[in-house]
Parts: structure tokens; C-alpha cells; sequence
């Protein structure tokens, strides 16, 4: 069994912004797996199913970004998930718009969510997706940029990103962690 959580706020407000692309990433694999979003437990929205016959629970802790390690540390004690089958899809400033990282374990490199699951899960050694929300334009405070929503110009881009993290975790679950990293590692040009 894998638990694949996306990080984000709950709330309308902030609904399709930067610091929600893990939230957007949890709709897409349920959209495309067919894993309704239906229950409300362990701090979360979250929905059971199957990824090319593997189990997974998909979940969207609705704990706020900050405290994102509560649910998930609530979901791999009920569901006895190990780490390593734990995947955390969240935004990164460090990466372009629509690239992606696939890494096995890390720092939480300044990103209040992961510091956050770090502590509750008392390792840094879970794989995690990181998705790329491009880095803040200079003279911009940081939060009021990743708690913004993409211009209308880099939807399509974003769309394009969620089907690869989708992609990325299907090939996670199925190939393992070095076969995902040397598909998605690489910087690619995006022609929409």
C-alpha cells in the first residue's frame, strides 16, 4: 500500500494557488484513477483505490500547510505505511514552472510543510515530488507569491506538470524510485 499526499490549505481562498499545486496534483491522480475524494479522516480528505493494482490512499491534509506532518503521521500510523511508501507531492520555488524533482529523501530546504512532516514523522527519508511554481519575481514578498494563482499564460503549463507528477507516481509505484528519477529529473521543454 502507498499513501501519495498532496500539500496545500484548505479553504476557497486559496484554491489553485502556487502553495496548492500538491493538493491540485491529489485531484489529478483522483480524477485519472478514478479515486473519489470522499472521506474526512485523519485530518484529511482523503479517497481509497487502486493505481495499476496497487493500493493507495490519496490524501489532502486539511490542517493547514504548517502542520501538514499531523495528518500525515495520523495516516502512516492507522494504515501502518513505512516511510518509504509514503509520497509528498508539494510546490517548490526553486524549479520552473512545470518542472519537476523526484527524490527518494531530504531537507525540507525552507518549506513549512515538509519541515513539518519531518518532525512528526522523525525522518527526512520519505520520496516526495516536488512541482515547480517558479521563484517569486524580485521586490515580491515570498508568501503573497505562493499564496497567488498562476497567470492565465502558464495554466496550460501547470495542467502539463500535474499530468506528469500523476505519471511520475504511477512509474514510482510500479518501476521504483531510480527508473522514476531518471525519467523525470531532467529538465524538459514544455510545447503546449
Amino acid at each position: 500500500m502507498y499513501i501519495i499526499v498532496g500539500l496545500g490549505n484548505p479553504t476557497r481562498e486559496y484554491e489553485a494557488t502556487r502553495h496548492n499545486i500538491g493538493f491540485d496534483a491529489i485531484t489529478r491522480l483522483s480524477d485519472d484513477y478514478r479515486i473519489p475524494l470522499n472521506m474526512k479522516k485523519h485530518k484529511a480528505i482523503c479517497g481509497t483505490g487502486f493505481i495499476e493494482g496497487q493500493k493507495v490512499i490519496l490524501a489532502q491534509p486539511q490542517t493547514y500547510m504548517n502542520l501538514s506532518g499531523e495528518s500525515v503521521r495520523e495516516l502512516s500510523d492507522f494504515y501502518k505505511v513505512p516511510v518509504e511508501n509514503i509520497i509528498i507531492i508539494y510546490d517548490d520555488i526553486s524549479l520552473d514552472v512545470g518542472q519537476i524533482r523526484v527524490r527518494p529523501k531530504g531537507s525540507a530546504g525552507g518549506h513549512n510543510g515538509i519541515k513539518s512532516i519531518i518532525s512528526h514523522l522523525g525522518t527526512q527519508e520519505f520520496p516526495r515530488i516536488r512541482i515547480g511554481v517558479g521563484n517569486k519575481p524580485e521586490g515580491w514578498d515570498l508568501a503573497d507569491y505562493v499564496l497567488g494563482r498562476f497567470p492565465r499564460e502558464e495554466e496550460a503549463v501547470v495542467r502539463f506538470a500535474l499530468g506528469r507528477a500523476a505519471q511520475a507516481c504511477k512509474d514510482f509505484i510500479l518501476e521504483g524510485m531510480q527508473y522514476t528519477m531518471n525519467q523525470y529529473n531532467r529538465k524538459v521543454e514544455i510545447e503546449l
